[in-house]
Protein backbone atom coordinates (compact mmCIF):
# COMPACT_ATOMS: atom_id res chain seq x y z
CA UNK A 1 0.00 0.00 0.00
CA UNK A 2 1.44 3.35 -1.05
CA UNK A 3 1.45 6.12 1.51
CA UNK A 4 2.12 9.76 0.72
CA UNK A 5 2.80 12.21 3.52
CA UNK A 6 3.06 15.94 2.85
CA UNK A 7 4.78 18.50 5.01
CA UNK A 8 6.04 22.07 4.79
CA UNK A 9 2.85 24.09 4.56
CA UNK A 10 2.26 27.22 6.60
CA UNK A 11 1.56 30.94 6.62
CA UNK A 12 3.79 33.21 4.55
CA UNK A 13 3.52 36.84 3.36
CA UNK A 14 3.04 37.63 -0.29
CA UNK A 15 6.34 37.41 -2.13
CA UNK A 16 7.67 34.80 0.26
CA UNK A 17 8.70 31.20 -0.29
CA UNK A 18 7.81 27.75 1.00
CA UNK A 19 9.01 24.26 0.20
CA UNK A 20 6.57 21.38 0.37
CA UNK A 21 7.70 17.78 0.73
CA UNK A 22 5.90 14.58 -0.11
CA UNK A 23 7.44 11.42 1.34
CA UNK A 24 6.36 8.22 -0.37
CA UNK A 25 6.49 4.71 1.05
CA UNK A 26 5.11 1.29 0.25
CA UNK A 27 6.57 0.64 -3.18
CA UNK A 28 9.43 1.34 -5.53
CA UNK A 29 8.45 3.71 -8.30
CA UNK A 30 9.60 3.11 -11.86
CA UNK A 31 9.91 5.21 -15.01
CA UNK A 32 6.14 5.14 -15.62
CA UNK A 33 5.19 6.69 -12.31
CA UNK A 34 4.25 10.32 -12.11
CA UNK A 35 4.14 12.34 -8.92
CA UNK A 36 2.08 15.51 -8.89
CA UNK A 37 0.92 18.36 -6.74
CA UNK A 38 -2.66 19.56 -6.84
CA UNK A 39 -4.27 22.31 -4.82
CA UNK A 40 -7.78 23.23 -3.79
CA UNK A 41 -8.91 26.58 -2.46
CA UNK A 42 -12.20 27.01 -0.56
CA UNK A 43 -15.13 27.04 -2.96
CA UNK A 44 -12.96 26.15 -5.94
CA UNK A 45 -12.26 22.98 -7.86
CA UNK A 46 -9.08 21.00 -7.41
CA UNK A 47 -6.36 22.41 -9.64
CA UNK A 48 -3.25 20.83 -11.14
CA UNK A 49 -0.04 22.55 -10.05
CA UNK A 50 2.93 20.50 -11.21
CA UNK A 51 4.06 16.96 -11.99
CA UNK A 52 7.29 15.05 -12.42
CA UNK A 53 8.16 11.75 -14.02
CA UNK A 54 9.79 9.63 -11.35
CA UNK A 55 12.35 7.94 -13.56
CA UNK A 56 13.30 10.54 -16.16
CA UNK A 57 12.66 13.66 -14.12
CA UNK A 58 10.56 15.39 -16.79
CA UNK A 59 8.58 18.24 -15.27
CA UNK A 60 5.23 19.83 -16.09
CA UNK A 61 3.61 22.97 -14.70
CA UNK A 62 0.34 24.81 -14.72
CA UNK A 63 0.62 28.17 -16.45
CA UNK A 64 -0.32 29.94 -13.21
CA UNK A 65 2.84 28.74 -11.44
CA UNK A 66 5.42 28.56 -14.25
CA UNK A 67 8.54 30.48 -13.37
CA UNK A 68 7.63 30.60 -9.67
CA UNK A 69 7.30 26.95 -8.60
CA UNK A 70 9.77 24.12 -9.11
CA UNK A 71 9.00 20.43 -8.67
CA UNK A 72 11.85 18.02 -8.00
CA UNK A 73 12.45 14.58 -6.58
CA UNK A 74 15.02 12.73 -4.55
CA UNK A 75 14.90 9.09 -5.61
CA UNK A 76 17.06 7.94 -2.72
CA UNK A 77 14.66 9.47 -0.21
CA UNK A 78 11.51 8.60 -2.18
CA UNK A 79 10.50 12.23 -1.77
CA UNK A 80 9.06 14.86 -4.10
CA UNK A 81 9.42 18.56 -3.40
CA UNK A 82 7.58 21.67 -4.49
CA UNK A 83 9.62 24.84 -4.11
CA UNK A 84 7.26 27.80 -4.21
CA UNK A 85 8.69 31.29 -4.70
CA UNK A 86 7.09 34.69 -5.23
CA UNK A 87 3.93 33.44 -3.56
CA UNK A 88 0.68 35.31 -4.13
CA UNK A 89 -2.52 35.38 -2.05
CA UNK A 90 -4.23 33.43 -4.84
CA UNK A 91 -1.82 30.54 -4.16
CA UNK A 92 -3.63 29.98 -0.85
CA UNK A 93 -5.01 26.44 -0.84
CA UNK A 94 -4.65 22.94 0.51
CA UNK A 95 -1.83 21.33 -1.44
CA UNK A 96 -1.91 17.56 -1.95
CA UNK A 97 0.56 15.25 -3.59
CA UNK A 98 -0.53 12.34 -5.73
CA UNK A 99 1.02 9.40 -7.54
CA UNK A 100 -0.01 7.25 -10.46
CA UNK A 101 1.32 4.86 -13.05
CA UNK A 102 0.76 6.28 -16.52
CA UNK A 103 1.91 5.04 -19.90
CA UNK A 104 2.22 8.62 -21.21
CA UNK A 105 2.16 12.15 -19.85
CA UNK A 106 -1.01 13.13 -21.70
CA UNK A 107 -3.29 13.03 -18.65
CA UNK A 108 -0.94 14.10 -15.88
CA UNK A 109 -3.05 17.18 -15.09
CA UNK A 110 -6.24 15.14 -14.61
CA UNK A 111 -6.76 14.49 -10.92
CA UNK A 112 -8.87 11.35 -11.30
CA UNK A 113 -5.99 9.63 -13.10
CA UNK A 114 -4.10 9.51 -9.82
CA UNK A 115 -4.32 6.45 -7.62
CA UNK A 116 -2.60 7.53 -4.44
CA UNK A 117 -3.10 10.74 -2.49
CA UNK A 118 -1.63 12.37 0.57
CA UNK A 119 -3.69 14.06 3.26
CA UNK A 120 -2.85 17.59 2.15
CA UNK A 121 -1.07 20.53 3.73
CA UNK A 122 -2.40 24.07 4.10
CA UNK A 123 -0.58 26.95 2.43
CA UNK A 124 -1.78 30.43 3.32
CA UNK A 125 -0.33 33.52 1.67
CA UNK A 126 -1.20 36.82 3.35
CA UNK A 127 -1.49 40.05 1.38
Amino acid sequence: QVQLVESGGGLVPAGGSLRLSCAASGRTFNNYYYMAWFRQAPGKEREFVAAINWGFGSTYYADSVKGRFTISRDNAKNTVYLQMNALKPEDTAVYSCAAAWMATSQTISTYDRYTYWGQGTQVTVSS
